[in-house]
């Protein structure tokens, strides 16, 4: 049987709810019970995920009939440092994905000031995630290292399933020890999820493999075992999503409707080593508290600590010296919503401040107007307006016989990382900031020749297949239109007759010149059709196509409006 808890304080006039809690074993023991004696010592982990640069106060969270304003690398410093009063066996741990995809703060100037905000905030470990890649390995390593105007990060960024394809070894740390004193170690093996090939551009991690989560966590915890490091936790870049099913995973989530679990962690929890004690993962944007059993059948703790910085989570349990490991059955996990009640930490307002105006003179410069709201989809799996848009930009930039010769664009949705807002400052204006937070990764706009089967087989490489288990959706430039069958299976949705250009049937062994973004042009998200393509020519930077055109179509008298849907007709 498993003790169930939750915590809820009155916040700005309404009740919030600010932590769930779930036990592992037969007692369920409040976050902060104390640091025990004796044998015995009572540990404390302190968890987040997913960071995204999010060093600013900019996010919130929602219940039926509530949002509040949470988040910001101020109040999560001051919440960390609460967590941590009177806890001797203390240590702040990360899953990954903490830069990369930023907002303009940190993105313009490298993440660097992220790395400044995490160095002071004490966070003491993290693995890596897929968007530490998103520069290139060279660049995470003088993330990692720092240079002579940067001094880099305080902890380790691990990598046990990061591999080099010649000798097979880690490029980086697979583990690390935190040594408490008293004779209390805990080991950390760090991953990513092994998919992070597939969704990184490939040219900056050429020589790099990824390999099997499990596997890897299986070798490390023997190894560490083997140091006479028996307490192991496992910092994972992977995750699932809370189901309101009862899947057997007793989870629960901080609004209250989920009670199970899916997603690419349950199978890899439950067949990871049972020397494995704690899961801490992410990669999913999930908040999550669960007991997924290992292959013993034994209860074992997964958490998931939501995204941006909004929410932390706090696992407690208790560390037997002679037995130098963790005793499962007192494992407690909590996830806390980052508040803005609290006072913020002096360290982290110091470094907002150095940035802020830094950030604000290269950001606050207007590239052009908008006359309405262009926004992303509620998911990946559809046509939106603002992917509409960019490929639009795209084929413009890169139309011309000189910049390529382009005749078609296409945009992955996961490239589009925020809403282009009327009203996100001045009404009307976008500035750079803004749209640089649009499309924030610097790749490179890709013009390069594909066939008409070629094309065929990119938008049939949209939905679900071996490399891929979810449906993400090309959107495509004006001009260019075909038909998606849900009421087909497998690649037959994408009706192969239906592909048009300009109203002009496409014809399989044409040739067609094709623009993509650097990381699609290298086969990124599974679109292996992309990299068959050839004849390439590298133009600007897709950021700034991006900028050139809003600053061409989105004049004062005439202001960019959101494309029209459509060039997509889905059938039901």
């Amino acid at each position: 049987m498993f003790n169930f808890k939750r915590h809820a304080v009155a916040a700005a006039g309404a009740l919030a709810l600010a932590a769930t809690t779930l036990a592992v074993g037969g007692w369920s023991f409040g976050p902060g019970h104390g640091n025990g004696h004796g044998r015995e010592v009572d540990l404390q982990l302190l968890a987040i995920n997913d960071f995204h640069g999010n060093i600013e106060a900019a996010s919130s969270l929602t219940w039926p009939g509530h949002t509040e304003p949470v988040g910001g690398a101020e109040y999560l410093a001051t919440h960390l440092e609460q967590a941590r009063e009177g806890e001797r066996y203390s240590t702040t741990v990360a899953a990954g994905d903490l830069i990369g995809a930023s907002p303009f703060m940190s993105a313009v100037f490298d993440d660097e000031p992220t790395i400044e905000s995490l160095n002071a905030m004490g966070v003491e470990v993290s693995s890596v995630g897929n968007h530490e890649f998103d520069d290139g390995f060279e660049e995470l390593n003088r993330i990692i290292d720092g240079d002579e105007d940067f001094e880099g990060a305080d902890f380790p960024y691990l990598g046990a399933n990061v591999v080099d394809e010649t000798t097979g070894q880690p490029v980086l740390d697979p583990y690390w020890v935190k040594n408490f004193g008293g004779g209390v170690k805990v080991g950390f093996i760090g991953m990513t999820l092994e998919g992070t090939g597939d969704i990184v551009s490939k040219s900056g991690i050429e020589g790099l493999v990824f390999k099997d989560e499990v596997e890897t966590a299986n070798k490390y915890a023997r190894e560490l075992k083997r140091q006479g490091v028996n307490a192991i936790v496992v910092l994972l870049h992977e995750g699932g999503v809370p189901v309101a099913e009862d899947t057997g995973h007793d989870c629960e989530s901080a609004d209250g409707t989920a009670t199970g679990m899916s997603g690419p962690i349950v199978d890899i929890a439950e067949t990871m080593t049972p020397l494995v004690d704690v899961l801490v993962t992410g990669h999913t944007h999930q908040e999550y508290v669960c007991s997924v059993p290992d292959p013993n059948g034994n209860p074992r703790l997964v958490t998931s600590a939501s995204n941006y910085g909004r929410v932390f989570t706090e696992i407690d349990a208790t560390y037997d010296k002679r037995t130098k490991d963790i005793v499962r059955s007192t494992v407690v996990g909590s996830n806390t919503v980052v508040t803005r009640d609290v006072d913020p930490d002096e360290d982290q307002t110091a470094i907002l401040d150095h940035y802020g105006p830094l950030a604000a003179e290269a950001g606050n410069r207007v590239v052009g107007y908008i006359a309405e709201d262009i926004k992303r989809g509620a998911t990946r799996a559809e046509e939106f307006p603002l992917g509409s848009l960019i490929a639009d930009a795209q084929l413009w930039n890169t139309s011309s016989a000189e910049t390529g010769g382009a005749e078609i664009a296409f945009m992955n949705p996961g490239g589009v990382r925020a809403d282009l807002l009327y009203a996100q400052g001045t009404p009307g204006e976008a500035t750079y900031a803004e749209v640089f937070t649009v499309q924030p990764f610097a790749n490179y706009v890709v013009t390069l020749d594909l066939t008409g089967a070629q094309i065929l087989q990119a938008l049939q490489q949209q939905l679900p297949s071996e490399g891929r288990s979810t449906t993400l959706v090309l959107q495509v430039s004006e001009g260019f239109t075909y038909t998606w069958d849900k009421t087909k299976t497998g690649t037959d949705q994408i009706v192969a007759d239906s592909l048009s250009l300009n109203g002009e049937p496409i014809v399989a062994d044409q040739v067609y010149r094709v623009t993509v973004n650097s990381f699609l042009a290298d086969g990124g998200d599974s679109f292996a059709a992309f990299a068959e393509g050839e004849n390439r020519l590298f133009g600007a930077l897709d950021v700034d196509a991006f900028e050139d055109y809003i600053t061409e179509f989105g004049t004062t008298s005439a202001p960019l409006e959101a494309p029209e849907l459509g060039r997509i007709t889905v059938v039901s």
